[in-house]
């Protein structure tokens, strides 16, 4: 039942973590990364020439910082709006909440956060405009913010999270569950010891 248990702990988490995951900075490949911000210049728009063989367009946007920001899950360290021919095709709110932070490299040991923006699903040739701005979250000590388009970005199904985490749920139960039965294991019968001896050294002086 251990194993059983193991695999359903370990499907769970493929299915409810690894897999949205990869989805979002896996799939398709990447039209390109663009500075949006700089401790030097400032915010400044981001202006790409996207095609309909783009479609969808995952928007991902990456917060590089001097510590790792602290704020509420309905707090914004970041906004950012996407336009095209006047027309806004996202807007989103980023609060790079419960995203783990990675290293560029050894020489560059500053956190990068990692937060998706969404798709854009319908794609229509022509140059988009992309705003990102701080949001209203303070004290976060910002380095730089790029912005990552990635072209045929898939989407994971909606369903895939909540049975994930409820695979794990179910595995991680049954699993310390089934670990603290394997330790209090059976009680010892009494009628199976041999009776103590009536005669000698060790008879019973009953």
């Amino acid at each position: 039942m251990r194993f059983l248990f193991l695999l359903i702990l370990l499907g769970g988490i493929g299915l409810g973590i690894v897999y949205p995951w990869a989805t979002t900075n896996f799939t398709g490949h990447e039209i390109g990364t663009y500075r949006a911000y700089d401790r030097t210049g400032g915010f400044r728009p981001v202006e790409v020439g996207l095609v309909t063989a783009d479609t969808p367009v995952r928007v991902l946007v990456d917060l590089t910082t001097l510590a790792p920001p602290v704020v509420k899950p309905a707090s914004a360290v970041l906004t950012i709006t996407a336009s095209t021919r006047g027309e806004t095709v996202l807007a989103e709110a980023l609060n790079f909440y419960d995203t783990t932070p990675r290293e560029r490299s050894p020489q560059l040991p500053d956190p990068i956060f990692r937060d998706d923006a969404g798709l854009i699903r319908d794609v229509q040739p022509g140059t988009y405009r992309f705003v990102i701005e701080q949001g209203d979250a303070d004290n976060i000590q910002i380095q730089s913010v790029d912005l990552i388009l990635r072209s045929g970005g898939g989407e994971a199904d909606a369903r895939a999270q909540p049975i994930g985490l409820s695979l794990m749920a179910v595995g991680f139960i049954g699993l310390v569950l089934s670990l603290r039965r394997g330790k209090g294991g059976r009680p010892d019968n009494p009628n199976s010891q041999p009776p103590a001896p009536r005669w000698g050294r060790d008879a019973d002086k009953s």
